[in-house]
């Protein structure tokens, strides 16, 4: 017998036979078993006879039978497997003919090991013998002795469950922090700041010498765990300015009192007077709702590295959801954002403040994220971040919104979904946008600081808009130097077409063709390269291409000709 069930339950019988060397006694169904007398006072909740068949040419067949046992009741459940093949054929009889073999092995080895017990246990008291030696553990006494000797048996049994269970448990030295054990109210009823933030100071003790980049210490996975709670805070939970790296906190929400600093973060990785380039490493905030009530921000990450907000709920901040500053590769990702809890059109959207996510840090990546309520989704003020999968719909650009502010160079931005919400770029350079969904006159913004567009991609993209006239991509001032930008390969309806290259045709009799590329180019008198073509039919005039300004072209003949002048335009360099 081998315990597999929790101690509150009785044991779990695995009994294994063969079917080469099963034997029955006679009359064994027929013998009085003492052993089914503890059976009536201890039943066992689940009995499993395993049985498997001799292998024959190959083939091998095994029948699982599970005896479920209440009382002196049995009944068995078979599952039968065969290899190679040959099952398949077999008729509906045969196997209802090996089910019934089955249950009748199953329940003759459960029986015979149940008798095998039985001997094997030691005999009761005798209490005197009648005619035949009939009486034998008879009587009060007799049932006493097996009610004892159950009881003792199944006490054993429990105990070696607890010892199972030692064994399958945490090790004392795991390193996670429960906020509870700390006094944490997980009702939200009163202040937890203390609470959390000693948890957080406890799991900031490391439990070796081993460090990280530039020497953070190395805080072997700790956890700091919300249990699930609701809990209030009047100050932000804030990391010890010793550092650290390899840590958690995770699992329940983070509520500001009402008289949570406005210029604060309920949760700050900051620590500016340690002196390192880095104070944190592998930082994980996972699991977490932040609701701000309005008063601060939700996440503030300064000077950390490889840092991770994953799957959080950050609703109601004053200033910024998540704020990013120096340090780099913080990811943020699966993540909720918005100042005000809607699903769109809401009738306050004109008032939204705040900016959802603040990247002041460069090598960042902000994916899988929707922003639904917020001044600005995302603003982006330092060079080298990435953003993909992120939903945007948080203030209408007619309300003056912006779904993504780039206010600095290398930024990629894939596969978002920019729902009435605009991208605007400064002086951008080195900027890609592709793959993405603009809808509701939706567009991406060049606005003119220094005047300078360089090596910027604005490609396959779709733009869906209210017949109003936006252009897909628009210009916000005056640009002097204009290198490498290419918008093309965009799709549009109900929305403006423009872009960095163009092709067209003209077609006439005479010896002058002025095709104006005006409506299509996105840059003002601005034409880089031209490329044109003269198909006259039977005639060969001379021509040559005459003028290139205000962004049309003119191609001239020598003399009258009916003729097609097809051209190639692009703005791609100064």
């Amino acid at each position: 017998c081998k315990p597999h069930t929790p101690s509150s339950l009785p044991a779990l019988l695995i009994i294994h036979t063969y079917t080469s060397a099963l034997s029955h006694p006679p009359g064994l169904l027929s013998q009085p078993l003492p052993f089914q007398q503890l059976l009536a006072q201890r039943p066992p909740k689940r009995v499993v006879v395993r049985e498997r068949g001799d292998r024959e040419g190959g083939r091998a067949e095994a029948i699982d039978a599970v005896v479920i046992v209440e009382g002196r009741s049995a009944q068995a459940r078979l599952a039968q497997e065969t290899r190679g093949g040959e099952s398949e054929g077999k008729s509906s009889m045969e196997l209802a003919a090996a089910r019934r073999r089955g249950a009748l092995l199953a329940l003759g080895a459960l029986l015979l090991a149940l008798a095998g017990a039985a001997r094997a246990w030691p005999e009761p008291p005798h209490h005197g013998l009648g005619a035949g030696g009939a009486g034998r553990g008879v009587g009060a006494a007799g049932e006493r002795w097996y009610r004892d000797l159950a009881q003792r048996r199944m006490e054993s049994v429990r105990s070696s469950f607890g010892a199972r269970r030692d064994l399958a448990t945490a090790s004392p030295a795991a390193r996670v922090f429960h906020v509870t054990d700390y006094g944490a109210d997980p009702t939200g009823a009163t202040d937890a700041t203390a609470a959390i933030n000693k948890a957080i100071a406890d799991a900031f003790r490391p439990p070796t010498n081993a460090t990280m980049t530039g020497g953070i210490p190395d805080l072997g996975g700790a956890e700091v765990h919300l249990d699930g709670g609701t809990y209030l805070v009047k100050a932000p939970l804030t990391l010890p300015a010793s550092g650290g790296g390899n840590f958690k906190i995770h699992g329940g929400t983070l509520r500001a009192s009402p008289d949570f600093p406005t210029d604060r973060y309920l949760i700050e990785l900051s620590a500016s007077s340690s002196g390192r380039s880095y104070d944190y490493e592998y930082a994980t905030l996972r699991d977490l709702m932040l609701d701000c009530a309005y008063r601060g921000g939700g996440v503030s990450v300064v000077n950390s590295l490889r840092v991770a907000v994953d799957n959080c709920y950050v609703a109601h901040f004053a200033t910024d959801g998540v704020a990013v500053r120096g340090g780099h590769e913080t990811f943020v990702r699966n993540s909720f954002l918005g100042q005000h809890m809607t699903a769109g059109g809401d009738p306050g959207e004109r008032g939204f403040t705040g900016t959802a996510i603040r990247l002041d840090g460069n090598d960042n990546t902000v994916s899988d994220v929707v922003i639904f309520s917020a001044a600005t989704g995302i603003l982006v003020t330092a060079p080298a971040n990435s953003i993909s999968g992120v939903h945007c719909y948080n203030k209408a650009a007619g309300f003056g919104g912006t779904g993504i502010y780039l206010k600095s160079s290398q930024a990629w931005i894939s596969n978002c979904y920019m729902d009435y919400t605009s991208i605007v770029a400064e002086d951008p350079v080195l900027l890609h946008v592709s793959g993405s969904f603009f809808l509701g006159d939706a567009n991406v913004v060049l606005k003119a600081v220094d005047g300078v567009a360089r090596g910027v991609q604005v490609v396959g993209n779709i733009f869906s808009g209210r017949d109003k006239g936006v252009d897909i991509v628009q210009l916000d001032g005056s640009f002097a130097t204009v290198d490498q930008v290419y918008v093309q390969h965009n799709s549009a309806t109900g929305m403006t077409l423009k872009s960095t290259s163009a092709r067209t045709a003209a077609q006439g009799n005479g010896t002058t063709w002025t095709i104006d590329f005006s409506s299509v180019l996105l840059f003002p008198d601005r034409i880089g390269h031209v490329q044109y073509s003269l198909v006259s039919g039977d005639q060969f005039p001379g021509h040559t291409l005459r003028n290139v300004s205000g962004n049309q072209v003119v191609v001239a003949t020598d003399k009258d000709v009916a003729a097609t002048v097809h051209v190639l335009v692009d703005q791609n360099s100064n």
